[in-house]
């Protein structure tokens, strides 16, 4: 009996672990896919409207042409002249609506990968002694010293902000993702991180 409950336990158990993170992973791709329809269904009405089109193709035209545009103000941007437009644009014009630059200050944190806040995973000793934390450095200071990003697990988008001196502070050769997934799993899977602590 007893050989009958392991069997089924761990039967069950292994058909969660195929199943739970594919039908979380089609939950959050289905929520991010109507949140997207959602914000530019002005736009694939105009679509339908204007032609014979069905809604789920007028979607991709739609989402099509905004990722073109993108790119090509993207192009545009890098040259001299649309440098030169964009920056008097934003210094006359946009700077003066209130939230702009926080918001362009956020978006430009998730973009540009040379400012992302989660570019460089570090192990910190916050209380001086031998604790060590998985954080992220987020700024570093003329005076050497970080500030660090640590997040609660399983949480990785709460945690707290530490001001720390360079010596309590050391960046790892580690993947974020690597570090993300401990933080999600509390902990778990933590050993490739420390194997990048130096010992020195």
């Amino acid at each position: 009996m007893s050989r009958l409950n392991s069997f089924t336990k761990t039967s069950l158990l292994g058909g969660l672990a195929v199943i739970l993170p594919v039908a979380i992973f089609l939950f959050i791709f289905k929520w991010l896919l109507n949140w997207t329809t959602s914000i530019i269904q002005p736009l694939t009405n105009l679509v339908m409207a204007k032609s014979h089109l069905q809604e789920i193709a007028a979607d991709l035209l739609v989402l099509a042409v905004i990722i073109l545009t993108c790119f090509f103000v993207g192009m545009i941007v890098k040259t001299k002249v649309g440098r030169f437009i964009h920056e008097n644009l934003e210094n006359h014009i946009l700077k003066a609506f209130p939230g702009y630059s926080l918001i362009k200050d956020t978006v430009m944190q998730f973009v540009d990968q040379d400012k992302s806040p989660f570019s460089s995973v570090a192990l910190v000793n916050i209380f001086e002694n031998n604790t060590l934390m998985t954080g992220f450095v987020t700024d570093s200071h003329a005076d050497g010293s970080y500030t660090v990003f640590v997040p609660t697990g399983p949480n990785p988008t709460s945690g707290n902000i530490y001001h720390l001196k360079h010596e309590f502070v050391r960046v790892i050769d580690a993947p974020v993702e690597e570090a993300m997934r401990s933080i999600i799993s509390c902990g778990a899977g933590s050993t490739g991180l420390l194997r990048a602590y130096p010992k020195n």
